[in-house]
């Protein structure tokens, strides 16, 4: 077999497997065909009569191994070439190409493995049996039946990271190899995001304890913390301070002396945040384990305070605010994320995207519906960087 024949065969297998005779819902013979210039530009160039000789000369053996037939003009040019469907097994063994019934068959059952590990597996893997049934491409399937495994056994085990892990750590305790989660982390996040609850990507597999370098806490403002009983009285200090997730376990204390505790999305906006009567923890979208952690041992501690959160006026904001209410249990509510903070900064607003309209229209009947229909009426949503122009602090 040389390269001219495997070109013509895998043409002719693609559109026999991308029929409706392959998933046998045809009612009519079809007949598969390839005309030579589709697979060879030059094939009809004066010019090129070696390529002309040479397809040719292929497509003669290919009709003799009687896995083709060839309609020709009378100079011998072939107008097209079809399959011949009643020898395929011996066309896929011919050009070493595994069956698409082979490989359905192993999608099938991988799916149906995985199915009830988790929500968003559920989700995806009935998803993707309509998919097979309607011989349609499976998400996420790159071809390669060893990496697909290797995907669903990740998104099959993600959800029993209990602590804050490195990728490379996880990598080796599900694949056995320190980089093999690296080639799936795209697919991973593109799965997770978009068959379970995960409003923002970027952050996913930080929330699911997985991340590359150790997290950080950052926090200032009115309190003092004592670790393994040393006491830091931070309210007199310039700055903030960062905890790193593994001293979080020695914190014996945190006691807050303002009137509210305030969690910051955005770091310009944080490190600007003037804290005369407050304490600030630095969220960074939406929060991972480590300060989900730290923001429940302060609320523990100091119950009586007035809990807060300050993000960004648009869909992801909002999301995020019921996100941190939903894990942590505290009843934080939303700071400078209303009607007349979007007045006053309308000259820094942004227009809204379809996808932003599509994610408000969720929330219309909230909460926050009644600066949500205003975002929605005016097209315009918020950084809160923006208001930074106007001083933030309580």
């Amino acid at each position: 077999m040389n390269r001219y024949e495997k070109t013509i065969l895998d043409r002719l297998l693609d559109k026999y497997e991308h029929s409706k005779t392959f998933v046998k819902a045809n009612r009519q013979n079809q007949s598969f065909l390839v005309k030579p210039e589709q697979l060879f530009a030059k094939y009809r160039d004066d010019s090129e009569y070696e390529l002309f000789r040479d397809v040719n000369d292929c497509i003669v053996h290919l009709e003799a191994l009687g896995y083709v037939t060839a309609k020709r003009q009378k100079n011998g040019v072939v107008v097209n070439i079809r399959l011949i469907t009643e020898h395929l097994d011996s066309v896929y063994r011919y050009i070493e190409r595994v069956p698409k019934s082979d490989v359905v068959t192993e999608l099938a059952r991988l799916l149906t493995q995985y199915q009830d590990s988790n929500a968003p597996l559920n989700a995806y893997c009935r998803h993707q049996f309509e998919q097979l049934e309607n011989n349609k491409p499976v998400e996420y399937f790159d071809g390669d039946l060893k990496s697909y495994h290797a995907l669903l056994e990740v998104v099959s085990r993600i959800f029993d990271v209990e602590n804050e892990t490195f990728e490379r750590d996880f990598s080796v305790r599900v694949l056995g190899d320190s980089k093999a989660f690296e080639k799936l982390r795209d697919r991973v996040t593109a799965l997770l995001y978009k068959y379970g609850d995960f409003p923002e990507r970027e952050t996913l597999l930080a929330d699911l304890n997985i991340v590359r370098n150790p997290g950080h806490v950052y926090f200032k403002g009115q309190g003092k913390i004592s670790l393994r009983g040393q006491v830091i009285d931070f309210s007199s200090m310039r700055g903030d301070l960062a905890l790193s997730s593994d001293m979080l376990a020695d914190i014996d204390n945190i006691s807050v002396f303002g009137s509210a505790v305030v969690t910051i999305e955005n770091l310009t906006t944080f490190n600007s945040f003037n804290c005369n009567d407050s304490f600030a923890i630095y969220l960074g979208g939406y929060h991972n384990q480590c300060r989900r952690r730290f923001i429940m041992q302060v609320h523990a501690q100091n119950p009586d305070k007035l809990y807060l959160h300050f993000g960004d006026i648009d869909a992801g904001g909002f999301y995020i605010l019921r996100h941190l209410r939903d894990m942590t249990g505290i009843r934080f509510m939303p700071y400078r994320m209303d009607i007349a903070t979007l007045k006053a900064n309308l000259k820094y607003a942004k227009p809204l995207t379809e996808n932003d309209r599509k994610r408000l229209l969720a929330l219309v009947d909230s909460e926050f519906g009644e600066t949500v229909s205003y975002m929605l009426e005016h097209n315009c949503k918020l950084e809160q960087e923006a208001t930074d122009l106007l001083g933030n602090g309580i």
